[in-house]
């Protein structure tokens, strides 16, 4: 009988699914291949702005201060790929009814922009 948690990862995977058909067909967007960090994630020219994490968490890279803004008014947390290490750019997405492809359009952009 599966259980609540693998019900939200099921959910995770279909809603980042929609994520990546929405992205795909942008120009310089592919998925990730392989095994390991990035492999599943999407990438623009090369570099990752949205992914599902490997506890089924949807990331994206986002300036600074604009993930400052989400952490404060709750609608994410700091991505910490190892406890105690928040990465200041990367937010987990944890708002029950975010739009997910709203998101990784906004790290789309950042991440082909270059700007720090």
């Amino acid at each position: 009988m599966p259980t609540a948690e693998h019900a939200e990862s099921a959910d995770a995977r279909r809603k980042f699914y929609r994520v990546v058909n929405a992205l795909s067909r942008n120009r310089g967007v592919t998925v990730g291949e392989g095994k390991g960090f990035g492999s599943g994630a999407l990438k623009v020219d090369g570099k990752i702005f949205a992914m599902l994490s490997a506890d089924g968490q949807f990331v994206v890279k986002l300036p600074k201060k604009r993930v400052d803004e989400l952490v404060a008014s709750s609608a994410g947390k700091r991505f910490e790929p190892r406890p105690g290490k928040p990465m200041k750019e990367w937010l987990v997405v944890t708002m029950a009814r975010a739009d997910w492809t709203k998101f990784a359009n906004q790290a789309c952009e950042f991440v082909r922009s270059g700007k720090p």
